[in-house]
């Protein structure tokens, strides 16, 4: 992934655009690069390492800093990045307001934090000058949506959320195919997010009172709370289950729900909009702790006539709709399905959309 690259596939979400700092080859040693995009990872859970990992993998690409507030994943991360060099030169720090003080050679920052951390340390990052590469959701709130978007734009950087499956060939395919009127005019878009596996299960079922732990020596819970509220730290609390407890995170919906929605934008040609009109309902577990819905219903309504339905059907993933076909997109991975497997086959021309890849 060249700089011309990284620029070209990064959405840009206002304003000028800021060119990643340029490192000299003396930072590498003298046969090194004369170009880098100079990284750090702020969260290193399960995630963030994926992350990590995969930009470990661009030669135009060096991760020089991690950050974690628990230092298990801290350490773990930091070894992969040496690994991956061979040095011991990755730095650590537990406060990704040390590390944008500190790392004044970092182009560009992959944040993948819980989701209560993403709007504020997107907009400091971008007030640090950085470049963001930010897991989804983006915010957790329209009002954190909209200040992370006038950060962006005040001080002119490059946000990227994690949608990733919009980068997907096929279903970029599906889109093009859709927005180029070959299922004719699209009319519903009906959305499938099931909620059926066993961490599921284990949320709906949960009824146990989960009181206070120790708080394992490796963990800044204060930290890692940040801006939410002070509670007593519960293993069940804390990593991956807390996407389920609504201080934290959304539950489904955010979670895959915010990759299969964001096709939806995509294939409508929405990207810059919403719907106009919303209703839902759900179900709230019958736990003490989690509180985010399952077994949902939605609809949503675009100034295009266009509706998004929505339910916990099987499989996950997102259909289109047209007056003369339709197209599913199965999430993850992009798979697709279509009334006439012929739609499949088509070969878009010059006066088709392309969405780029």
């Amino acid at each position: 992934m060249n700089r011309r690259t990284f620029l070209k596939t990064t959405a840009v979400t206002a304003g000028a655009i800021a060119i990643p700092t340029v490192v000299p080859s003396s930072v590498f040693g003298q046969n090194a690069p004369s170009e880098k995009i100079v990284m750090a990872s702020i969260g290193t859970g399960g995630q963030g390492r994926g992350n990590t990992a995969n930009f470990l993998q661009h030669p135009d690409v060096k991760v020089v800093a991690v950050c974690d507030a628990d230092t298990r994943h801290l350490k773990m991360a930091s070894q992969m990045v040496n690994e991956a060099y061979k040095n011991q030169d990755c730095r650590e720090y537990r406060d990704f307001r040390e590390l944008l003080a500190k790392e004044t050679d970092v182009s560009a920052v992959c944040i993948s934090t819980p989701d209560h951390w993403h709007g504020l340390t997107s907009i400091a990052a971008a007030r640090a000058g950085k470049d963001i590469y930010c897991e989804k959701p983006l915010t957790n709130t329209v009002a954190e949506g909209k200040a992370l978007f006038a950060a962006v734009k005040r001080y002119g950087r490059i946000l990227q959320t994690g949608s990733h499956e919009r980068s997907n060939e096929s279903g970029r395919y599906a889109c093009e195919l859709v927005r180029s009127g070959k299922i004719g005019k699209l009319q519903t878009m009906i959305v499938n997010l099931p909620c059926i596996e066993e961490h599921h299960k284990a949320i709906i079922n949960d009824t146990g009172d989960h009181p206070e732990q120790p708080i394992p020596k490796e963990l800044d819970w204060d930290m890692w709370l940040g801006h939410t509220p002070m509670v007593p730290y519960n293993e069940r609390r804390c990593h991956f289950y807390w996407r389920f407890i609504m201080n934290h995170g959304g539950g489904e919906m955010t979670d895959r729900g915010a990759h299969v929605i964001d096709i939806g934008q995509l294939g409508n040609g929405t990207d810059n909009t919403t719907p106009v009109e919303y209703w839902a309902k759900g179900e709230l577990p019958k736990s003490k702790l989690y509180n985010t819905f399952f077994n949902f219903e939605f609809k949503c309504k675009y100034a295009n006539g266009v509706e998004m339905i929505g339910t916990s059907n099987e499989p996950r993933g997102i259909k289109f709709v047209g007056t003369d076909g339709w197209i599913f997109v199965h999430i993850h991975g992009c798979s697709l399905e279509a009334s006439n497997p012929d739609l499949l086959k088509i070969k878009l021309g010059p006066n088709d959309v392309s969405l780029g890849r």
